[in-house]
């Protein structure tokens, strides 16, 4: 058998719960009776669970394997290895191509990430999502809601992201939040040439990005195209630095919108991601009625 490797593909680490609705499931285990929990999972090892919020984009990522695998995505979970069973199962009962996964039994998994060479790791746990921000790894707290498909883009996979402390370093937004809009504005201004540090997320659009290029080159088309949005507060003249940062990076994005202060669930409302990353959970507690959406805890708007 020839050896398998992640050097040259996405790798997605998913919790169990952010890719199936285990609520029910989490509830119990919360209470701290860890027996109870295993209980109750082994109850229903048979049973398939249903979709969860990051279901829909992972069955379009797995869908870019068609031709020459590209993408893995391996469970990472805090559940015990009996309870995991039961994830398979749901795999296979919805059609996941899903071979590898790590379950640590109430223990955090994060530490994972780096053999796994994670390009994204998605959980519901706070703590776990902000260890592995803090280890450099692209990772979000994905928000417990029913998540809605992306029914006009079945073709398509879509991703939303803000700019700053996502994207982006949250250097501007130090800025803003020290000394007001004003003040931002001049900073980004004075250095719209230089590119701003990278942000927790970069890595994955940098992968995304990779991966579009390889499917176009490709001479058997993919059966899904990569599209991709900046979604962010920033307005003319702050605009610009933002997209001489994605120009110094080569890294290039399908729609930029520059809302200035505007809502941002009726902008994600019709360009319909299948997911949307943003460090301020204000925009997150919008999004989460239209999109499946990850809070990113970086920045200075999660320090506390």
């Amino acid at each position: 058998m020839p050896k398998f490797t992640l050097e040259d593909k996405l790798v997605v680490a998913i919790s169990s719960r952010a890719l199936f609705d285990f609520e029910e499931e989490n509830r119990v285990f919360e209470t701290g009776d860890l027996s109870q929990y295993e209980a109750l999972q082994r109850s229903r090892l048979e049973t398939s669970a249903k979709p969860g919020v990051a279901f829909g984009l992972i069955r379009k990522l797995l869908a870019l394997n068609a031709h020459e695998q590209r993408v893995e995505v391996v469970i990472l979970s805090r559940s015990d290895p009996i309870s995991g069973l039961r994830a398979f199962h749901s795999c296979r009962e919805h059609g996941l191509a899903i071979e590898r996964g790590v379950f640590t039994r109430g223990r955090s998994p994060f530490a994972y990430l780096k053999p796994l060479r994670a390009s994204l790791f998605l959980s519901a746990n706070p703590d776990d999502v902000r260890a592995a921000l803090a280890a450099g790894f692209p990772a979000a707290r994905v928000l417990p809601e029913t998540p809605r498909a992306a029914s006009r883009y079945a073709d398509e996979i879509r991703i939303a992201f803000d700019g700053d402390a996502v994207l982006f370093s949250d250097e501007a937004e130090r800025v803003f939040q020290s000394d007001g809009l004003r003040a931002f504005v001049g900073h980004e201004i004075d250095k719209r040439n230089l590119p701003l540090p990278g942000g927790p997320l970069k890595p994955l659009l940098e992968a995304l990005n990779k991966l579009q290029r390889i499917a176009d080159d490709n001479e058997s088309p993919s059966p899904m195209h990569i599209r991709t949005a900046l979604v962010t507060a920033r307005s003319a003249p702050a605009h610009e630095r933002a997209i001489r940062t994605l120009m110094a990076w080569d890294i290039e994005i399908d729609e930029a919108m520059f809302l200035g202060g505007l809502d941002k669930g009726e902008f994600l409302r019709e360009f319909e991601p299948d997911f949307f990353f943003d460090d301020q959970i204000r925009h997150c507690e919008s999004a989460r009625v239209v999109t499946a959406t990850g809070h990113v805890l970086s920045g200075i708007a999660n320090a506390s």
